[in-house]
């Protein structure tokens, strides 16, 4: 499928760009069926942003199943009206990209590592080069039920302040980014720290870098050298599924 005539090329690469992110997803296997999201604000329009058509199981998204939708849960693009959204995901998704215009990407996980590292009362610990990303730089919310309520918005966006990742007490991981390339590259980080955490906890007892340590590695990673080997980072994650481009660019 060719980008619909209504559609602005900008928009059509987006969600190009969107589609190839929950492939990655599916591949590093950080899915749970249907029930997770991504989202990504429409290029020159932030009021708008895309998220998947609910049914459609990660590995099987393209650019056609995503939906353009505003802030108050409306479609707006002609060829998405009759598509369903996840509740829970409009929740979730718009009061980030509604509170933060430089929130581009949001990505939101129920991976089995993530929501058991959730569940512990201390949550992430600094075990590891990963998790040493989010040394002192990472935000909770509290589990209030499913996010069916607006109301829940507000707290979202507080609690998360000027974080870019969050851990969703008892339910799962929330990264976000000004970019699709930086909430890809938080996730998989903040996923691979939880995995690690996870497997050295049921081994012997744990062994901890100092503080002087824990706050030089954070800073190597928000220095701007980050920046690049995120890009790298991204693009080689895009040809690990250069052969599925076809299918999922449509």
């Amino acid at each position: 499928m060719k980008r619909p005539k209504y559609m602005q090329k900008s928009e059509w690469e987006a969600r190009c760009q969107l589609a190839a992110l929950y492939r990655l997803i599916a591949y590093f296997k950080m899915t749970d069926l249907i029930d997770t999201h991504i989202s990504l604000r429409v290029p020159d329009e932030s009021d708008h942003f895309l998220i998947n058509r609910y049914g459609v199981t990660f590995d099987q998204m393209t650019a056609s199943d995503l939906v353009k939708i505003d802030h108050q849960g409306n479609i707006v693009a002609k060829g998405d009206q009759g598509k369903m959204v996840n509740v829970a995901g409009f929740v979730i998704h718009s009061a980030l990209h509604h509170a933060n215009d430089q929130i581009n990407c949001v990505i939101h996980t129920h991976t089995a590592d993530g929501i058991a590292v959730s569940a512990q009362e201390k949550g992430l610990l600094p075990l590891s080069q990963h998790a040493l990303k989010f040394y002192n730089n990472i935000a909770y919310h509290e589990y209030e039920g499913i996010a069916f309520s607006t109301e829940e918005r507000e707290r979202l966006v507080k609690d998360l302040g000027e974080h870019r990742c969050m851990i969703l007490r008892n339910h799962g991981l929330l990264a976000t980014g000004n970019s699709i390339a930086r909430a890809f590259h938080e996730i998989y980080f903040l996923e691979r720290a939880c995995q690690i955490q996870i497997k050295a906890m049921s081994s012997s007892k744990l062994h901890y870098p100092s503080k002087e340590v824990s706050e030089y590695t954070v800073k190597q990673f928000e220095s701007d050298a980050a920046e690049p080997i995120i890009c790298a980072a991204w693009n080689a994650a895009l040809s690990l599924i250069k052969d599925q481009k076809k299918d999922y660019c449509r």
